[in-house]
Formats: structure tokens, sequence, C-alpha cells
């Protein structure tokens, strides 16, 4: 995964001067993101965004930015200015209008990594809800009772995420094996409103690889 980064980092930076990536949470990228630390790159040109975050306090050990801080941007040195964590600690309602602002005048992303709930969702795009696949949806939604702890969340919307040169998933865990066959079954699952141009990568870890296949 990180040579996957890495590799559209490179691309992103001869081709526009810039790298804008978007950041799944969780546990599942961790991992990844740790292994960054280690990378020789010209981190003045990374522009960090998020695909979701958690109505919490800015320092709460379960906010995606704080992960992904401990894991990795806190040992780099990426401008300030360029880590664009979602201000969600505003609130679900003003913390999505302030990223709306934040994503104005951001184009294309060049790399979104993206995580695949047990329920099909991603971000929290979750299923019964908003997942702002219409013409005209806001680059960033309220969440108001999402069915995971806490309730109030903002996510980017699946129009706005799907504005991606590259999109990957990443699964992992023996619970996300009914999500991926409705994938492919072709289910209205969140995940499945995530239509890039260019398309999905998914990238599945060995052991749920290997029961999909079975």
């Amino acid at each position: 995964m990180t040579v996957r980064i890495l590799a559209a980092a490179d691309r992103a930076i001869r081709a526009r001067g810039q790298f804008h990536l978007v950041l799944a949470g969780g546990d599942t990228p961790r991992g990844a993101y740790r292994r960054l630390r280690e990378a020789s790159v010209d981190w003045s040109a990374w522009c960090i965004y998020f695909g979701d975050e958690r109505c919490l306090p800015a320092d709460d050990g379960a906010r995606n930015s704080r992960m992904a801080g401990e894991a990795w941007l806190d040992y780099v040195p990426i401008p300030a200015q360029r880590l664009h964590a979602i201000p969600a600690e505003r609130g679900a309602v003003q913390a999505a209008q302030a990223y709306v602002e934040t994503l104005h005048a951001v184009g294309e992303f060049d790399l979104v990594l993206l995580g695949l709930g047990e329920d099909g969702h991603t971000a929290s795009l979750f299923p019964g809800h908003n997942w702002g696949t219409a013409p005209g949806s806001p680059d960033a939604l309220a969440v108001f009772d999402a069915p995971k702890p806490p309730p109030q969340r903002v996510t980017l919307s699946a129009v706005r995420l799907s504005r991606a040169r590259q999109v990957i998933f990443l699964v992992d865990g023996e619970a996300k094996h009914r999500a991926i066959v409705d994938w492919r079954a072709a289910k209205n699952i969140p995940a499945r409103a995530i239509t890039p141009v260019a398309g999905v990568d998914v990238l599945v870890e060995s052991a749920l690889l290997a029961r999909l296949k079975g």
C-alpha cells in the first residue's frame, strides 16, 4: 500500500507540482501510514485531506486526524497549511460547511483512500442515509444518526470522493466478507456510490481474499 501511495505522489508532483491525498480512518491503514514516516520525498508538496471525521474533541484518540497524526503526520514536515483536518469539534453542521469551503478551490484529488465497513459503508456514508450522489450535492455532509458511535460525523459526499484520479479501497478482516460479496453482486451498498472515471482498486488482505476464492 505504501508503494502505491508514493507512486501516486510521484506522478502527481511531476505532473502538477502537488499531491492531493484523502486519508481513510480506522485501523486498516495505520500500518501503511507508519511506514510512510521513513519515505524520502518532498513533503512540502503533499496536501492532506480526510474522507470523514467523528465529532469529538480535536485531541480525542478516536479522531481519524489523531490516528493519522500519531501514526505518520506528526513525524514528517508537511507544512501545517497543507494539513486539512475536518474541524468536527465544531459540530456536524458547522464542520461540514467549513470543509466545503476548504475544498472549494481543490480540483480532482490525486488519490483517495477508503475503507469498507461490514454493512458496506465507506467514509461515513451509511446504508439508509444520504450518500451525496445527486448532481450538485455538497462536497461535505453532516451526519447526525450514524449507526456506529459517535452519532455525529462529517463525511465527504460520494460525488466529491469520486472526483479523483485514483481511488483505493483497503479491506481486511473476516467481518467484511459479506460486504465484498454484496459489492460483487452489484447490491446497492454505499461503497458502490464511489464512481471515479478510472474506476476503483480494491486491495483485500490475504485471509479474506482466500475465503472469497474458496
